[in-house]
């Protein structure tokens, strides 16, 4: 930057074009230390940005403290109502949270008990992740919340036990280690689209490339909701696939049966190793600020667009949403 020019906190420190450029970015504002800056950390930064955009600033004001202040609100305030998230909610708990969890599904496998606890507890951590993280334009009731995390644990419960009980005499032990990432795949599918089903039934709103509002449509709900699915299904894989085989082979070393209590905190290490690499380059996959051309419009909201084509005559080619995380 040249002395006196002013960053444009609108744009990224990298492209959001490509791959790279996002996964710098993710890596950026999932950083698990994020997760543990103060409330009050938090709303200094969102002060800091107000005042920079207005040109209030102190003066003197570093460019890099300015930065640290965008890292910090991206990584705790919501993108569409600017509102304070639950921190267990943000992406920079995700490894925190989802290490522990990751580790006693695939550890505490054997008893229906155990079992049950802990997709309990996974589906517990990813509704409250989902209903954070979701395009907030689209209000979402108390019911519709209550069912999808009522479906969500039931389908991963059902996927998890009925796996278990066909696999306990059958399969060896390595097979049964991969029944929760089954149960997590499928959890996925059912709670995301659930936890988000007003999207689907109204649409979300879609941007011109000037962020004007065009329409709401409910085929960019369909895409946006899909990518995240198969983003977080993409999280979690290595750690629910890898640590199994790497455990069960550590298990029958003589060093393990000397000490079986470092266990635990080796499954816990290793599955956090691999979120930490994973969960950015799970939300970098697709861009967060997704398009569709607006032909596509006509897929699944035909009327809408004929509404629009009367009203604006020329549409523009292409239009923007918030897909959420």
């Amino acid at each position: 930057m040249s002395p006196g020019e002013r960053l444009d906190l609108d744009k990224p420190m990298w492209s959001q074009d490509t791959f790279m450029g996002r996964l710098k970015y993710f890596a950026w504002i999932t950083d698990p230390r994020l997760s543990v800056c103060s409330s009050k950390q938090l709303y200094d930064a969102k002060t800091l940005l107000q005042q920079y955009r207005a040109g209030t600033e102190p003066p003197g004001t570093d460019p890099k403290k300015v930065w640290r202040a965008q890292q910090l609100y991206l990584s705790a305030f919501h993108p569409d109502t600017g509102d304070l998230q639950n921190v267990i909610g943000r992406m920079s708990f995700y490894v925190p949270g989802g290490m522990v969890l990751i580790s006693g599904m695939v550890a505490f496998y054997k008893s229906n008990a155990a079992v049950i606890f802990w997709q309990w507890a996974n589906q517990s951590f990813n509704a409250l992740v989902n209903y954070t993280n979701r395009n907030a334009e689209s209000e979402i009731t108390p019911q519709r919340i209550g069912v999808a995390y009522v479906s969500a644990t039931g389908s991963a419960l059902a996927v998890a036990l009925g796996l278990k009980g066909q696999l306990a005499k059958r399969a060896s032990p390595l097979m049964q280690r991969f029944v929760p990432f089954a149960a997590v795949a499928a959890a996925n599918m059912v709670n995301i689209p659930l936890m988000r089903q007003s999207e689907l039934l109204d649409g979300i709103a879609v941007y011109d490339e000037n962020n004007r509002k065009v329409t709401e449509s409910r085929y960019a709900a369909v895409k946006g909701i899909s990518q995240v699915t198969f983003s977080r299904i993409l999280m979690a894989a290595p750690s629910m696939l890898l640590l199994p085989v790497m455990i069960q082979r550590f298990e029958t070393t003589a060093w393990f049966k000397r000490y079986p209590y470092i266990n635990g905190p080796i499954q816990i290490g290793l599955s956090g190793i691999m979120l930490l690499i994973m969960v950015p380059i799970g939300c970098a996959l697709f861009n967060q600020k997704s398009s569709i051309a607006v032909s596509r419009l006509a897929t699944m909201d035909k009327k809408d667009l004929s509404v629009l084509e009367s009203q604006f005559g020329s549409l523009p080619d292409r239009v923007y949403f918030n897909k959420g995380l």
